[in-house]
């Protein structure tokens, strides 16, 4: 398995069965409701290698600019969001502070800057899409 991760009360549990395709600062407003802060930083893996070996996480779903649902996990003792499938598309997405060891994850860049807070810090340097990149879903 690539890697490992959970809720913080460790009552949902998961594995990922590939390695992550990106790390991201996502920017969105529901990124932003569901880490309670200026973004959600997502860990992009390939649809189908999540697989939850613990608990049953709970789910909110709603409607993302495409118009399409993105349903959003989270622990229903702790609240610790812990990953992301959108409707349709080729990814899902894990949160990266749900990981065992969020450490060894390398930022890819940022996603949803259009709605970024005047505050938050977007590395200049590292590839930055106003919107959903191209093909991404």
């Amino acid at each position: 398995m690539a890697f490992q991760g959970g809720c913080a009360c460790r009552a949902v549990r998961y594995e990922v069965s590939a390695d992550p395709i990106a790390v991201m600062n996502c920017h969105c407003r529901a990124c932003q409701y569901a880490s309670g802060g200026g973004f959600s930083t997502v860990v992009v893996v390939p649809r189908g290698t999540i697989r939850i070996v613990k608990g049953a996480p709970k789910g909110h779903a709603s409607k993302g600019d495409s118009g399409k649902t993105v349903t959003r996990y989270f622990c229903a003792e702790c609240g610790s969001p812990v990953y992301s499938d959108p409707e349709l598309g080729p990814m899902q997405v894990v949160k990266a502070a749900s990981l065992d060891d969020p450490g060894k994850l390398v930022m890819t860049g940022a996603l949803y800057t259009s709605d970024a807070q005047p505050w938050a810090h977007i590395d200049p340097a590292k590839p930055a899409f106003e919107k959903m990149p191209p093909g991404a879903g």
